[in-house]
């Protein structure tokens, strides 16, 4: 039988442009679990907010904020993900860092950058997805803005089982989020599990969370509403696998390439 994936999804309201709040008030949730899970996703960047200056907040790859990730990913057991600032080369990324408890990680750097707040301005833009394993599950990270854009997120011949959304997506796009996550897991046949934060955020943009989990047949099997809090579900591979052979959608999609610069 294949093998079962526990995720945990921590929807917050983030300390506007202060890593160390945040990095505590994370922390405390992740210290609270009330079960053991196997992958702790965070909002995209969670020590900040969504913050247009990465001059004062960067950090780079042997900072503070990665060493927070490792350590906590060590004494969870358990995979550590989200996005935050780094600098790196002169260049500032918005990067999803995904921590193993063994304290090695992967990143994906954030393709599609929102331009209505300045982003594709501050940061430089990534050329090319990651594929992390986890348990025999392949996962594919992507952020926020990413969600607007189907074919960065095509599933060729099932190379992932999980799209993985990290986001600060705000409510007056709410109904957008609801409707593209659904599309993204229906479309790919796959599991997606997608977390946004709550609260208004320093620019005076407000967000409601809508954190989800929806399955294959775009079924919602969690749904953290639009406060703080956390909620874990369980998934099974199995099912995904049997529904892929029984209704082998995958097999007649269009082959294409996406070439980047």
């Amino acid at each position: 039988m294949s093998a079962s994936l526990t995720l945990t999804l921590i929807q917050a309201d983030l300390v506007w442009e202060n890593p160390t709040a945040n990095r505590e008030q994370f922390e405390r949730a992740i210290r609270t679990l009330q079960m053991p899970t196997d992958v702790i996703l965070l909002p995209e960047m969670f020590s900040t907010g969504f913050s247009m200056h990465p001059e004062q907040l960067a950090e780079d790859m042997n900072g503070p904020t990665l060493d927070w990730m490792r350590a906590v990913s060590a004494g969870a057991q358990a995979d550590l993900a989200g996005s935050l600032i780094i600098r790196e080369h002169g260049r500032f990324f918005n990067r999803f860092i995904w921590m193993k408890p063994d304290g090695h990680f992967e990143y994906y750097d954030k393709r599609h950058l929102f331009r209505m707040a300045g982003e594709d301005r501050v940061y430089t833009a990534g050329k090319e997805r990651a594929i992390i394993t986890v348990k025999g599950w392949k996962v594919l990270p992507l952020l926020c803005y990413d969600l607007r854009f189907p074919v960065w997120a095509r599933n060729r011949d099932n190379e992932y089982d999980i799209l993985v959304y990290a986001a600060n997506w705000p409510e007056r796009r709410i109904s957008h989020w609801d409707s593209l996550l659904t599309a993204r897991a229906v479309e790919n046949q796959a599991y997606v599990a997608a977390v946004n934060r709550v609260g208004l955020d320093g620019t005076g943009v407000m967000h409601t969370g809508h954190s989800r989990v929806v399955d294959y047949l775009g079924r919602i099997k969690a749904n953290l509403g639009e406060s703080a809090r956390t909620q874990t579900v369980t998934l099974e591979k199995e099912e995904l696998e049997r529904f892929r052979q029984k209704f082998p959608v995958w097999k007649d999609a269009d082959t294409f390439s996406v070439y980047t610069e």
